[in-house]
This record gives C-alpha cells, sequence and structure tokens, in this order.
C-alpha cells in the first residue's frame, strides 16, 4: 500500500481509541494514539513532581521525552506504560496540560515525524486540522455526552477503578469545553472530515464505514 494516512478527530470518549485502531489493524498499518503521549506527560509531571502550572517547564519536559510505539500502549522514556496513564488523576491533568501551545508544538513535531516515516491511523482532537491536515481520510467521531460517559464508566469499573457516573459527565463537558476553546489547535471538524456519531453505532460499524472510506480512497487496494 502507499504511504496513506487516516486522521481521526472527535472528542473524549466517543471512541476514537478504539475505533482507530481496529482500522489500523485491518488496514495494516500504525496506530498512533496522540491522547497518550498527552496523558505521558501528565503521569510524568506528577511523578517527578513538576509544577503543572509552569508553563515553560511542561513545555520543556514535552521537548525533553521520547515516545515510542507499543502495541500494549506507549513507551515513554523507555517505560512501558498502559492504566498508569487512564487514571482519573492523570485524565484531568491531561487535559491542562493539552491546552498549552508549546506543550502541542512539540507533541506535533513528534506525531508529523512519525507519520513521515509510514502509514498511520492517528488519532486525536486536532490530528485532521493541525497535525495531518493533508491526511488521505479524515474522519471526526462523536457521541452524545451521556453515552460518552456511560463507556468512560464502564471502562473504570472493568479495571476495578471507582467512579462516579455523573462526576464523569461533568468532567467530560469540562474537557469539551477546554478543547473547542483553547487558544492553539482547539478541537473542530474539519472541513473536509466525514462525521460519524456513535451513540448508537456499534464500534464495529463505525470501523466498517470508515475502512469503506477508506478502500475507496484507495481504489480498491490495501
Amino acid at each position: 500500500m502507499k504511504h496513506f494516512l487516516v486522521a481521526i478527530d472527535g472528542p473524549a470518549g466517543a471512541g476514537k481509541s478504539t475505533v482507530a485502531r481496529r482500522v489500523a489493524d485491518h488496514l495494516e498499518i500504525t496506530y498512533v494514539d496522540t491522547g497518550a503521549m498527552y496523558r505521558s506527560i501528565a503521569w510524568k509531571l506528577l511523578r517527578e513532581k513538576v509544577n503543572a502550572a509552569d508553563e515553560a517547564a511542561v513545555t520543556q519536559l514535552a521537548e525533553s521525552m521520547t515516545f515510542a510505539l507499543d502495541p500494549a500502549g506507549i513507551c515513554v522514556d523507555g517505560t512501558r506504560l498502559t492504566d498508569e496513564i487512564r487514571t482519573p488523576q492523570v485524565t484531568a491533568l491531561a487535559s491542562t496540560v493539552a491546552k498549552m501551545a508549546g506543550v502541542r508544538r512539540a507533541l506535533v513535531r513528534k506525531q508529523q515525524e512519525i507519520a513521515e516515516r509510514q502509514s498511520v491511523v492517528m488519532d486525536g482532537r486536532d490530528i485532521g486540522t493541525h497535525v495531518l491536515p493533508h491526511a488521505d481520510v479524515k474522519i471526526f467521531l462523536t457521541a452524545s455526552i451521556e453515552e460518552r460517559a456511560r463507556r468512560r464508566y464502564k471502562e473504570l469499573l472493568d479495571k476495578g477503578i471507582s467512579a462516579d457516573l455523573e462526576s464523569l459527565k461533568e468532567d467530560i463537558c469540562r474537557r469539551d469545553e477546554n478543547d473547542r476553546t483553547r487558544q492553539y489547535a482547539p478541537l473542530r471538524q474539519a472541513e473536509d472530515a466525514i462525521l460519524i456519531d456513535t451513540t448508537n453505532q456499534s464500534i464495529s460499524e463505525a470501523v466498517e464505514v470508515i475502512l469503506q472510506l477508506c478502500r475507496n480512497k484507495l481504489g480498491g487496494e490495501e
């Protein structure tokens, strides 16, 4: 297959990571979870007790970190991270970190370097609009706040992490607002992105819609 780029954007909890991973598996290309990169920065801030309000220090940390893709998670400075970056504390801090222009600039460079070397399915908040504006296929994946909170609630319970559904709804609303109103590369649907609402749609259905779009773009050849 030719060098091929798929960008999947959307708000928190819309199913981007699951859908993107399956699409990448079907196409046999690399999946890049950019959200995990921001979460990894938040995790390291907490671990090293860096002042999260010091944007210069956070940006310097982001610039110095090395990321490697891993099928089970993400490797950061040689350490593989999985559930450690999915806790509510890391999630809340990642939203704050993601608003920092310096951090976003640092990670955008790293994400673009990955995509230059190989075909990818990349998901995040600003992939189609900012990171990969010339992606072959662009998707904006969304779902209702209630459905996104329900999914997150189930995910946390399945991992043995206690959670409150109403608090999760409030958290998702805050994250949506942060993502939409940040100054640098805010969350928005690219003009040429296809909107997919997964509120009443299964993951498999969403994956098949995206795969068909990819097949069409590739001329029927994977």
